[in-house]
């Protein structure tokens, strides 16, 4: 009896340990937006959920916000089920919104976006992309089922990760950053555009700063030859995502 008490009693202790973790994890995703907030929005800034044209594609998408610390706060998609994205961007989305966050500051923002040109070889960052890991324990844990709902395998834990491409953005309230926001799931000029809407819709879209004409972080399309005329350019993606850009505001194309 006495081994069987002190058994129940290390469990009990485990199990509230284990909760109070998950609890300081997702602390500072109080003041961000839940899941709810970010499917209703994804899915309004997205056209196969009766949103407004990617640009791109027009693929369902996944979305996923981090807090400041990089703790993953929730995880959506756009379709009836999660095999109605590309299942890999499930994780894209999260490591966006990771680098978003991750690369911005309080008085500066870059997106995923912004840091195409720059970490391409002889860019100025190279080699960043391969800096920060995914913690792949955290991506690809827990039960399908799952996975884009309310308890999203990844929401509480730190997914980290680095990726240079459109669809990722900080997140911004009463001047200071509180997070990050990724999108994936069309091509990644598409997926710039998507989360322009997203963090414009959600209200966290008060960019102090950052590389762009318009001094935020907007995408740049400033490639020719092979290079980008201010370091921070991405490449267009062949259909209309550079016109949505503009029309948005968010970014377009540099002559």
């Amino acid at each position: 009896m006495t081994r069987m008490l002190t058994a129940l009693v290390g469990a009990v202790v485990a199990t509230c340990s284990i909760a109070s973790v998950a609890h300081a994890g997702l602390s500072e995703c109080l003041a961000l937006p839940n899941y709810l907030a970010l499917s209703d929005a994804l899915k309004a800034a997205t056209k196969p959920a009766g949103g407004p044209s990617n640009g791109g594609l027009d693929f369902n998408m996944w979305g996923a916000i981090v807090d400041v610390d990089g703790t993953v706060c929730a995880v959506a998609f756009t379709g009836k089920g999660y095999t109605d994205q590309w299942l890999g961007s499930r994780v894209i989305s999260a490591q966006k919104a990771n680098t978003a966050n991750a690369f911005s500051l309080n008085g500066f923002a870059l997106s995923t976006a912004n840091l195409y040109a720059a970490t391409q070889p002889g860019g100025s960052l190279f080699g960043l992309q391969a800096s920060n890991p995914v913690d792949t324990a955290v991506a690809y844990a827990g039960d399908e089922s799952r996975f884009g709902m309310r308890n999203d395998p990844m929401v509480g834990k730190r997914i980290g990760g680095v990726n240079v491409f459109g669809g990722g953005l900080a997140l911004y309230k009463n001047g200071r950053k509180i997070g990050g926001l990724g999108v994936s799931g069309d091509t990644s000029c598409a997926d710039h555009n998507v989360a322009w809407r997203v963090r414009k819709s959600l209200g966290l879209d008060k960019v102090p700063g950052g590389v762009s004409a318009n001094k935020d972080d907007g995408i740049i399309y400033d490639i020719a030859g092979g290079v980008s005329k201010g370091g921070f350019g991405h490449p267009t993606c062949g259909g209309k995502e550079a016109d949505i850009a503009k029309d948005i505001g968010a970014g377009g194309i540099v002559q």
